[in-house]
């Protein structure tokens, strides 16, 4: 073999033992992480792979260790910017730990659809699915099909039971509800989301929950779509009556569109109404007037929900992470009354 060709050649799990000085078994316990190998040992490995640019082979490793080294992603959230963000995190942190990630989208959420699409990563071999589907129907089928593969979920359903890691939404919805009323509002509508959505319902109980406990009127909320049309559409007809002084948005989207009617039906932001929404999506903070919101940090729901999976698919006790609160972003959409 010429130098030339030494040099092209991928480098094999012989070659990473050989610059560790030990033997090829010991790579293998390495790479599969054997629990007797000593530290030091297991130091020298992973410095030869790293030289070397060693990729182990996958498909050989599944074979010996019954993993597919790929985790599933379930998401029913197409196109929304908070499930999108944690998606990216989530491949992110399973590269760092040398795993793939297999993607369905679910644009049908019919209890048939569901049950399909989870077959279809069992059938992939994934070895943990991680659940983006915030609509209380899919925690319902997955109760009740007895997966064979461990799940986390971004959301939480009543009675579910997966690991939830998404921010606190009521504490969230309280928290921007109560801004409202420090400023002086009380006569504060909520545009909610789509029924049967855990974010939506959570969002509307912090509101409800937040007027109760200031002695303050509630009114029926106003069941949006999450997006911006929406949004539009309910500023023109509540352009209508302004028999209220404050409009708490589910997500920023609606928040967005619903400024945008109200603008163009002659009503003023924060003059006439102030706006809130939720999420805290880019554009928040450049929009006129800008938006003030509530944060979430979604890399980090990602990381957490791939520390989890990976802790339970390896047999080893669960992280325990402390309560990942959102934040509150005050910006020019609100001010007092």
């Amino acid at each position: 073999m010429t130098a030339a060709s030494e040099r092209a050649r991928t480098p094999s799990i012989r070659d990473v033992a050989r610059l560790a000085g030990v033997s090829h078994q010991t790579v293998s316990r390495v790479l599969n992480e054997h629990p007797s190998i000593r530290p030091e040992t297991k130091a020298k490995v992973l410095d030869a792979i790293s030289v070397l640019d060693y990729r182990p082979n996958l498909a050989a490793r599944a074979l010996v260790t019954s993993r597919s080294n790929t985790l599933g992603v379930l998401s029913a959230t197409v196109g929304e910017f908070g499930p999108a963000s944690a998606i990216v995190a989530i491949e992110e942190a399973a590269r760092a730990e040398g795993y793939s990630v297999s993607t369905l989208n679910l644009t049908d959420t019919t209890p048939e659809a569901i049950g399909t699409a989870v077959r279809q990563l069992v059938r992939e071999h994934v070895d943990g699915i991680v659940v983006l589907a915030p609509q209380v129907r899919v925690f319902n089928v997955l109760r009740g099909m007895a997966a064979s593969v461990p799940f986390v979920s971004l959301q939480t359903a009543s009675g579910s039971d997966g690991v939830t890691l998404a921010a606190d939404q009521v504490h969230g919805a309280r928290m921007i509800t109560e801004h409202l009323i420090s400023l002086g509002h009380s006569e504060i509508l909520h545009l909610a989301g789509p029924q049967d959505w855990i974010e939506a319902e959570s969002r509307m109980r912090g509101y409800l929950e937040a007027l109760r406990d200031a002695d303050r009127p509630t009114f029926p909320p106003i069941r949006g779509d999450w997006t911006a049309d929406f949004g539009y559409f309910a500023g023109r007809e509540l352009s209508r009556r302004v028999d209220f002084t404050a409009v708490f948005a589910a997500n920023d989207l609606m928040a967005i569109g619903l400024m945008h009617g109200f603008r163009d039906f002659g009503v003023r932001v924060p003059d006439d109404v102030s706006v809130a929404g939720f999420d805290d999506i880019p554009v928040a903070a450049h929009v006129a007037p800008t938006l003030t919101t509530v944060h979430q940090d979604f890399h980090e729901v990602g990381r957490r929900a791939v520390a989890m999976l990976l802790a339970e698919i390896r047999g080893e006790t669960r992280p325990v992470f402390g309560a990942l609160q959102p934040e509150l972003r005050v910006r020019e959409s609100t001010s007092s009354h």
